[in-house]
């Protein structure tokens, strides 16, 4: 690994383990000595350091050149107090559970609400986390668990047919959960204004909705059918949140910065399903290249349906093949290599990948009772 890896800038630091069941003992700190000493044969210009969960300062803590910390927020500042000089690193944060489009917890159905409110018993929610490794400049960071949702850990429905984690940022096709425009907001340094939930809820009428907004304005105004709900000032590593009650047509967020409007967001409440959207990350694709194709149900205006769950199947002609479809939907068992996927929550996806000999390509879907969609790709061919 060391070898594979050492010329590349990227890689900053050599972790020799994590969440070892020897890390805290002195035959771990034995361990950590021999392998610290390996990796400096083969790369002395990176410092290592290991993932602790728990247990700072025992064990093969001291053999460390950084010391990694996985949860435990209680135990960071005793630690670095004790140890002032050593580097810390969060080596896995988070840990925060959701589903992406759901916003009431429903056990039964296997689902978390995208709010940043549920965690395991070892987590915490994004903000808190974050908050607290921002406000200490001795801590260099963390990493997030996870980028993505994953096969397996259906944490907290480790039952089936639940069978993804529901850690991601983004869901298992990348589309974007919530609480990836709140790191967004306070970690990238663009301008954030992400509006949610979705505002289609039937049935609900007159009952209070929780409406949070993500963003790094200096103040938002939330607006329900031209009204104005007020203005919120925004706190640094934090987000905004209104309770409204619930009334159908279009909820707006308005984002101020030096008292001027700068930003604005927009959620209506859509019509019935009636056509397919489809969009993709590239269009011109060299051998072997894979276009990303999002797949969005849109009603009669072209707006995307949040709740819209239609089944939407797929025709390629060209040199290219369909590599497989998915929808994010952490209880799906509906196989990926196929030629059709059911939307989750108004999306779904299909990877296409470019042949050797080149030319048009087109991505056909067609679903019952929608209009169909049609993507041209241009496949650049070989040599």
């Amino acid at each position: 690994m060391v070898r594979q890896g050492r010329n590349h800038p990227c890689i900053i630091l050599w972790s020799i383990g994590n969440e070892e069941i020897h890390r805290g003992t002195e035959t771990g700190a034995r361990i950590a000595e021999t392998m610290k000493r390996k990796v400096y044969e083969l790369d002395g210009t990176r410092p290592v350091t290991e993932a602790f969960n728990g247990k700072f300062g025992e064990g093969a803590s001291r053999v460390l050149d950084v010391m990694g910390c996985n949860y435990y927020l209680d135990a960071i500042d005793p630690y670095h107090a004790a140890h002032p000089d050593m580097p810390m690193i969060g080596t896995e944060t988070g840990s925060t559970v959701m589903t992406r489009g759901e916003y009431t917890r429903d056990d039964k159905q296997g689902f978390v609400p995208a709010y940043d409110r549920d965690f395991p018993k070892w987590a915490t929610t994004a903000e808190t986390w974050w908050r607290f490794y921002d406000s200490r400049p001795f801590l260099s960071g963390g990493f997030v668990w996870t980028g993505f949702d994953y096969r397996g850990e259906p944490t907290p429905f480790e039952r089936w047919p639940e069978n993804v984690s529901n850690f991601g940022q983004m869901d298992l096709c990348g589309f974007p959960k919530d609480n990836y425009h709140y790191y967004r907001a306070w970690w990238s340094g663009e301008p954030v204004l992400h509006l949610f939930p979705h505002w289609n809820w039937a049935g609900r009428e007159g009952q209070p909705v929780s409406v949070w907004v993500h963003s790094n304005c200096d103040a938002v105004e939330l607006v329900l059918n031209g009204r104005s709900l007020g203005r919120q000032t925004v706190v640094k590593n934090t987000h905004l949140e209104w309770q409204v009650a619930y009334a159908p047509g279009r909820i707006e967020a308005h984002g101020y910065r030096d008292g001027k409007r700068v930003m604005h967001a927009v959620r209506d409440t859509t019509g019935a399903p009636a056509r397919i959207g489809l969009t993709s990350d590239r269009r011109h694709l060299a051998p072997g290249d894979v276009a990303v194709v999002r797949v969005a149900i849109l009603d009669a205006k072209r707006r995307e349906v949040p709740t819209a769950a239609n089944r939407v199947t797929f025709a390629l002609s060209g040199d290219a093949k369909l590599l497989g479809v998915g929808n994010g939907d952490p209880r799906s068992l509906e196989p990926d290599h196929a030629t059709s996927r059911s939307a989750f929550n108004g999306l779904c996806m299909a990877l296409v990948q470019a042949g050797e000999q080149g030319g048009p390509i087109r991505l056909e879907a067609h679903g019952e009772g929608l209009a169909p969609a049609m993507l041209a790709l241009i496949g650049q061919g070989g040599d």
